[in-house]
C-alpha cells in the first residue's frame, strides 16, 4: 500500500468544509476558487535590450526562458501562466528570481495549497486555460476567467505526497524523453546533411535570395469577438501551432466566408509553402510546411506562392535544408517575442536549379524523406506516448476517489 493509499484508504468526501476525519480513514476535499488557492499579478513590461543580460530568466510563458537579464520582479516559488500567444495557458512552475512578463504569477496562499500542487492542479487543466482567450489582434486568457475557475483541495500531507509521487514520475519522464530527443536529434542532422548534399550538387544551379522564390505575404487574425468569423467556419486557417508537420492534411481552426468577404484576410491557392517569423517556436525551431490545399493564415506566418520557375515541393525541400542556417542567421535579437527579421530573411541565398533537375532532386528527397520518416517515426511516437502516459498517471493521482458509504 503507497502512502497516499495509507492516508485516505476510504476515499474521499467534498464538501464546503475541510475536516480530517481519523476515525474513518477519510478525507474531505474543500472546493476553492483559484482566486483563494493563490495571489495573482500581471507580468512586467520589459525589452531585451532595456536591461543589461544576466542570469535572472525572463519568462514570456513557454516552456524555455525568452532571454536572460540582470533584474527580476519576483523571487522565491511561483506559478505562472503564459497570457497570450501560441502559449496562452502554459503553465511553469519556478522557485528562483525571474522576470515575468506576458503572462499572469500565482503565489499559493499557504495555509491552503502547496505552490508545486498549485502548479500540477493548474498543470492538469492547460487545455481549459488556453479556451479563457478573448480578444481580437492576439488573443489573451482572461484573468477574470481565470480567478473564478474551481478547484476540489484536500489537506496539506495528502498534497505534500502527491506532490512527491509526480515529483519523481517527472524526473523519469524527463531522462527517457532526453535520451529519445537526442537520438531524434541526430537523425535530424543526418537527414539534413543528405539532403544539403544533393541540393548542392546541383549541376544548374544558380544562387538566388529566398524573396526570389515568388510572392511572399502574411496574414492577419479574424476578430475572436466576432462569431460570425469563425462559426460553422470551414475555410483552413493557419497558425504556429499547426506547423509541426511537414506536410499539412488540415488545421486546428477554420474561419468562415464572412471572415474571408468582410476582412482582409488573404485566401491562398494550393500548393504553398508556409514558414513560422513570429512564436517561441523560434528558439529552437524554424518550421517549414507544404500545404497542399486552399488556406489562410495568421499574422506569424509568411507563405509563399511560387515563380513559374520554381516547383513548390524545390522551395519547401530548400527552406527545410537551410532551415537551421536561416534561424541563426535572421533571428532578431531582444524583444518580447521571438521573430525573424524578414529582410535578413528575405536576402538569404539558396540555389535554385532549372526545372528538370529541381523535379529530378524532389524525386530523390521523397524517397530519401520517406525512408528517413520509416526511421525516426516511432521516436516522436514514443515520445508522445511517455507524455501521455503521465499525464494520464496525474490526473489520476489529483483525481480522488468519493468515500464509500454504507
Amino acid at each position: 500500500m503507497s502512502r497516499l493509499e495509507e492516508l485516505c484508504p476510504d476515499g474521499v468526501e467534498y464538501n464546503r468544509q475541510q475536516i480530517l476525519r481519523p476515525e474513518s480513514n477519510s478525507i474531505t476535499c474543500k472546493k476553492y476558487l483559484l482566486s483563494d488557492l493563490a495571489k495573482a499579478f500581471r507580468g512586467g513590461y520589459i525589452t531585451k535590450n532595456s536591461h543589461p543580460s544576466g542570469e535572472i530568466p525572463v519568462i514570456l510563458g513557454g516552456q524555455e526562458p525568452a532571454y536572460f537579464i540582470d533584474t527580476s520582479n519576483h523571487s522565491g516559488e511561483v506559478v505562472v501562466i503564459a497570457r497570450s500567444g501560441a502559449s496562452a495557458g502554459y503553465v511553469s512552475y519556478w522557485n528562483q528570481p525571474i522576470f515575468i512578463t506576458d503572462g499572469f504569477g500565482y503565489d499559493a496562499n499557504s495555509n491552503i495549497i502547496l505552490p508545486k500542487y498549485l502548479y500540477y492542479i493548474l498543470k492538469n487543466r492547460e487545455n481549459e486555460l488556453n479556451q479563457t482567450k478573448r480578444g481580437a489582434g492576439v488573443p489573451h486568457v482572461s484573468g477574470e476567467k481565470l480567478s473564478k475557475l474551481e478547484f476540489s483541495i484536500p489537506p496539506l500531507e495528502i498534497q505534500s505526497e502527491i506532490v512527491r509521487i509526480l515529483d519523481a514520475f517527472s524526473e523519469l519522464k524527463g531522462e527517457l524523453k532526453g535520451e529519445l530527443n537526442a537520438e531524434l536529434k541526430a537523425r535530424k542532422k543526418q537527414y539534413e546533411y543528405y539532403c544539403k548534399k544533393i541540393i548542392c550538387s546541383a549541376k544548374t544551379a544558380k544562387n538566388i535570395k529566398i524573396r526570389e522564390l515568388g510572392q511572399w505575404s502574411g496574414g492577419i487574425t479574424p476578430s475572436m469577438n466576432n462569431q460570425e468569423y469563425w462559426t460553422n467556419g470551414t475555410i483552413p486557417w493557419i497558425s504556429s501551432k499547426d506547423m509541426k508537420s511537414a506536410f499539412l492534411v488540415d488545421t486546428q481552426e477554420h474561419i468562415s466566408e464572412v471572415a474571408l468577404k468582410n476582412t482582409s484576410i488573404k485566401l491562398y491557392p494550393k500548393d504553398i509553402v508556409t514558414v513560422v517569423v513570429r512564436s517561441g517556436i523560434l528558439k529552437h525551431t524554424f518550421p517549414v510546411a507544404f500545404i497542399p490545399f486552399e488556406t489562410t493564415i495568421n499574422q506569424d506566418l509568411k507563405a509563399l506562392i511560387p515563380n513559374k520557375n520554381v516547383l513548390p515541393k524545390y522551395a519547401y525541400y530548400v527552406l527545410v535544408t537551410y532551415a537551421e542556417d536561416i534561424r541563426n542567421k535572421s533571428k532578431k535579437q531582444g524583444g518580447t517575442v521571438d521573430s525573424l527579421d524578414i529582410s535578413k530573411f528575405m536576402d538569404y541565398i539558396v540555389p535554385l536549379p532549372d526545372i528538370d533537375e529541381q523535379k529530378e532532386i524532389i524525386h530523390i528527397l521523397e524517397n530519401f524523406s520517406s525512408l528517413s520518416n520509416s526511421i525516426t517515426s516511432g521516436l516522436p511516437a514514443e515520445i508522445e506516448a511517455r507524455e501521455k502516459q503521465y499525464e494520464y498517471y496525474r490526473d489520476l493521482l489529483l483525481t480522488f476517489k468519493p468515500k464509500v458509504t454504507a
